[in-house]
Parts: C-alpha cells; sequence; structure tokens
C-alpha cells in the first residue's frame, strides 16, 4: 500500500515510464533475492519487497488513462487490468510446471525453485528495457521533453507529497478510496 502511494505522485512528476522502469528494474533484485535466501529471514525480507511490484497496478493505470482519450479510457483500463490479472493467474499456473520440467531435467527440488524465480526476474528486467525503450509517457511524448517546450503534463512541478496532500483533501478520493475497500 505504501509504494501505491508513492508511485501515483511519481508518476505525476516524472512520468510513467520512468517511474515504472524503475519499478520493475528495482523489483526484479528482491525476485532474484527469494531465489538466494538462505534463511526464514531473508525469505521473508524478500518476499515482502516482492509486494511492492503490486504497485504497478496504479503506474498501469495511470499511464493507460493518459494515453487514451476520455470515450475509450474506461474500456483501455479494463482491459489493461483484465491482463493484468490474467498475468498473475497464467504465473500461479505456469511456475509450478517451469519447476517440474526443471525437476525432470534432474535438478533437485530443492534447488529447483530457485532456479525457477531466477525466470520472473530476468522477464521482469527484459521487460523494463522494453518498457523504456518502446514507450512514451504521454500522446505528446515524454514528460521532461514535453514539459522543455512549455506544455504542462502531469502535476509540473509540484513534489510528491504536495500531490498526495492534495489528492487526500478531496473528499472524491475519500468515497472512492470507501468503495473500492468495500469489494
Amino acid at each position: 500500500i505504501l509504494v501505491r502511494l508513492a508511485v501515483g505522485p511519481l508518476c505525476d512528476k516524472y512520468g510513467p515510464r520512468i517511474t515504472y522502469t524503475t519499478l520493475l528494474l528495482l523489483g526484479s533484485i528482491p525476485v532474484f533475492g527469494v531465489a538466494a535466501a538462505n534463511s526464514y529471514e531473508s525469505f521473508l525480507f524478500f518476499r515482502l519487497l516482492i509486494g511492492a511490484i503490486g504497485a504497478s497496478f496504479v503506474i498501469t493505470q495511470y499511464h493507460t488513462s493518459i494515453m487514451f482519450a476520455p470515450n475509450v479510457v474506461g474500456t483501455a483500463n479494463a482491459a489493461a487490468a483484465g491482463w493484468g490479472n490474467a498475468g498473475g493467474g497464467a504465473t500461479q499456473a505456469l511456475m509450478p510446471l517451469l519447476l517440474g520440467a526443471i525437476v525432470m531435467f534432474g535438478v533437485e527440488q530443492t534447488m529447483g525453485w530457485r532456479v525457477a524465480l531466477i525466470v520472473p526476474g530476468v522477464m521482469m528486467v527484459i521487460v523494463g528495457v522494453l518498457y523504456w525503450k518502446l514507450t512514451q509517457d504521454c500522446p505528446q511524448g515524454n514528460f521532461k521533453e514535453v514539459r522543455a517546450q512549455g506544455i504542462e503534463v502531469g502535476s509540473g512541478k509540484k513534489g510528491g507529497m504536495a500531490i498526495l496532500m492534495q489528492a487526500a483533501r478531496n473528499y472524491r478520493v475519500w468515497i472512492l478510496f470507501l468503495a473500492y475497500g468495500a469489494c
């Protein structure tokens, strides 16, 4: 939850492209860390850090909202969220199969799960690099270049805490917070 609160203002200030790329690249570290964990404490530590990757949902919704016109943004957000959920489901189904394949090749099961966890870590690095190279922050380009042209996008020069406080003072945010929390 804390990381989700942080990435929204980071998207406003720096743009979704750099925020998502950073989350994916930094998020790969605890994924690799779980594979290398040698104690309950280190395993728990890395698993807790992996939870921060869930903030990618916020960035996806932000990026989709800024890239699509108001008449289709709902559909675009629903499709993006649906594919995100499908990816989580596919991971739940495919990781045991990957472990089974690794064990079939003669790797001990106690080591196989560690080897299997390298795959999502590598995929996060690859997707992070591709996201950086193949996307832009908004239809006009990347926030830095667009702002250099004098066009205001995102939050402009406001800092993360100022943006968060502005949102916290809006009663509509709290209504949506309660509605979403009740689901």
